[in-house]
């Protein structure tokens, strides 16, 4: 029993060890009103509203300015959740966050926003309810840091005993200990504990909850209006917001009609108390731990707000445009919270068409939370859940979750109005590639006509569980594939509780038609590259070809290396190249002259010419030195069940590029060879 006491003893130790007593020490603070004080002067930040400090909050984490189409965007830092390892980090909402965040600081500002609820509005799995999870998480952590302290306080009553023959009395609601000054005192108090010229003001937040303004009450009586021994029964401490202690954080969800109770939201009488108090009405018979009470001083979350019962809709007009709650047999009483709810389209439609509304909806700042519509921010959700460290004992081929994403991301864009433009290349524009005859201005003009672009579609749950579907089949062999799980998407279709109309289906089928085209191309350029990815060759053939466009410029002729005679430039290679990139006959002298000039100007700082620097040539180089090798490796041969020594060989080292530059796993490069090998047998190459 010593030994096991023992052990048990050092392994606590080894577990105490890693405690941080000093931050513990700091986060648990606790003095004098007179020492709160000292801090407010040193640091007037402390004394910050809910919504200032929520959008300290967001800046303290940084962001980053950049140009998309000739627009300026803001993109924070904060949603990225690196704090957590990106566990809840939101992609593509760049435009809809900049719009929440100058919400807040319009709030932060006192310009009015402070006055609404914010309600983040769109279709589901679009992020609303994983933002608002982001802010919450990130407001228990800023309480934590020292440029996000605040305060709050207890009183230690000379009624009770306890141990130290006190009563502890917390506040309830968490309010700054500010609130203790009475009001027609504060004005010179804060214009001496922070001067104009400090470059902050106090807020302003008016009176204390009931229970400690009947405490302050009592006894400024019976110290007969002595507000400095009031004040010795206070005691300040840290405030640390959390959720699950429910400090300053709280979530509100509707449940059936018949349970609904405002209690809930603004707190109810403790039976228990009112033999000790004698009355119901005495504030400290009351618990005020509403989800209005106990989110003071942080932030309020509404899940689905427009399923609530109208009575607690009409509890929400008071709090936000008054910051004022009304507990049952109490005054109204001040809060200080951000409140924000989420909904989707068809709750909010319904909002609308009710007249009796009106208040709520002129007390709303909506912010349209829409799926996204770039196809690499779409990527990175799923990446976020299906890499190596996650998935174990099954690979995911290249390309899989980008043709998953592809799909999603075209199900949620509108046809284009003009331009003669298809879906696809519609995606591409803006996902950031360029393409003939079209500009910045032209994608600007494609988002401007589509101003509900995102708001329909498919969610990235139902492809999340579709990639899931195919991760636990039995096919593949350990190894999924695009077309594993577009098969598996286009099957669900059929049972898809949120697509509204078999038009909507039919169209859904389809575009998985145009994803499975795209892949196609996708691979058969990477196989092409795969079996010409022989350095030699094509720096080889790089240099015929410069020799050759070098005496075509000058009109000189070519010394031919093996007879040494010399013949006019070979006109034939230089073409077949330059064909492979769409050049045409009339533009040849042209990219001629632009590819010696090139290597001019490199002479001139003394640099050398390197194909990898002008990707349109080392393409064209890589396509010419595959239709020159295709034949001789017989791809076509593949799909037969012999294959000789010698191509088998050759078909190795393909393979091992292809695993070692692409991704591939020997399964899938197995697998896409024999596919893109069916579609040569078919006459599908490109020439």
């Amino acid at each position: 029993m010593q030994n096991f006491r023992e052990t048990e003893s050092g392994l606590v130790g080894r577990i105490a060890a890693l405690q941080d007593k000093s931050s513990f020490k700091e986060l648990h603070w606790e003095g004098s009103f007179e020492e709160y004080l000292k801090i407010v002067r040193d640091n007037p930040r402390v004394t910050r509203t809910a919504f200032q400090r929520i959008y300290d909050m967001i800046l303290s984490h940084g962001k980053t300015e950049y140009i998309d189409n000739k627009k300026k965007l803001i993109r924070y830092h904060f949603f990225h959740d690196e704090h957590f390892g990106g566990r809840d980090a939101v992609y593509g909402l760049d435009v809809p966050l900049m719009k929440l965040v100058n919400v807040f600081k319009s709030a932060a500002q006192g310009y009015g926003t402070e006055k609404r609820v914010i309600l983040l509005h769109g279709p589901v799995g679009s992020s609303k309810s994983t933002i608002v999870r982001l802010l919450k998480k990130g407001l228990e952590e800023y309480s934590r840091t020292p440029d996000g302290a605040l305060y709050t306080f207890y009183w230690a009553l000379d009624r009770k005993t306890d141990s130290k023959g006190q009563e502890i009395y917390n506040t309830p609601m968490n309010e700054d200990p500010l609130l203790l000054i009475p009001e027609d005192w504060r004005e010179k108090v804060y214009a001496d504990l922070c001067p104009p010229d400090a470059g902050f003001q106090i807020p302003a937040r008016g009176d204390l909850c009931p229970a400690s303004r009947l405490i302050f009450k009592d006894l400024m009586s019976e110290y007969k209006g002595d507000f400095s021994k009031v004040m010795s029964h206070v005691r300040v401490k840290r405030l640390l917001l959390s959720e699950k202690d429910r400090i300053g954080i709280g979530t509100f969800q509707p449940k059936d009609e018949k349970n609904q109770d405002s209690t809930e939201l603004t707190g109810d009488v403790n039976y228990r108390k009112i033999a000790e108090y004698g009355s119901d009405s005495d504030p400290r018979a009351f618990n005020f731990d509403g989800e209005f009470n106990i989110a003071n001083r942080g932030i309020i979350e509404f899940v689905e707000v427009l399923k609530l019962d109208v009575a607690f809709l009409y509890d929400l007009l008071g709090a936000s445009q008054e910051h004022k709650i009304k507990p049952k047999k109490f005054p109204q009483t001040d809060i200080d919270e951000v409140i924000i709810g989420h909904t989707n389209e068809p709750e909010y439609r319904k909002l609308q068409n009710n007249e009796f509304m009106e208040a709520l909806r002129d007390r709303t700042v909506k912010i349209d939370i829409p799926y996204i519509t770039k196809l690499n921010e779409e990527v990175k959700i799923y990446e976020k859940d299906y890499n190596p460290h996650r998935i174990r004992g099954k690979h995911i081929a290249p390309h899989t979750l980008e043709m998953a994403a592809m799909w999603c991301v075209l199900t949620r864009l509108e046809e284009p109005k003009k331009h003669n433009l298809t879906l696809l290349q519609k995606l591409k524009l803006y996902n950031g590639k360029t393409l003939p005859g079209f500009t910045e201005d032209n994608i600007k003009e494609l988002r401007k006509e589509a101003a509900r672009e995102g708001m329909e579609g498919i969610s990235p749950r139902y492809v999340q569980d579709k990639i899931s579907n195919a991760l636990v089949s039995d096919k593949g062999e350990g190894c999924v594939n695009p077309f594993m799980v577009l098969n598996e998407l286009e099957s669900g279709l059929r049972h898809h509780s949120l697509i509204s109309s078999e038009e909507v289906r039919k169209r859904d089928r389809e575009l998985l038609s145009v994803v499975k085209g795209e892949y196609e191309d996708i691979v058969k350029n990477e196989v092409q590259r795969a079996i010409s990815a022989d350095e030699d060759a094509i720096a080889k053939l790089c240099g015929n070809y410069i020799d050759n466009i070098k005496a075509y410029t000058q009109r000189e002729k070519v010394r031919n290396k093996y007879t040494g005679q010399y013949e006019e430039p070979d006109e034939r290679l230089m073409r077949a190249i330059e064909e492979k990139i769409d050049i045409p006959e009339s533009r040849k002298d042209d990219f001629r002259r632009e590819i010696m000039n090139y290597i001019g100007a490199l002479a001139i700082e003394g640099k050398t010419f390197n194909y990898r620097t002008n990707e349109r040539l080392h393409k064209a180089l890589e396509l010419k030195l595959f239709e020159d090798q295709k034949d001789s490796i017989k791809l076509k041969n593949l799909v037969s069940s012999v294959v000789d020594k010698d191509t088998q060989e050759k078909i190795d080292i393909v393979k091992d590029r292809m695993i070692k530059s692409y991704g591939y796993c020997e399964i899938c490069s197995t697998d896409v060879l024999n596919y893109v090998a069916s579609i040569f047998a078919r006459g599908d190459a490109k020439d």
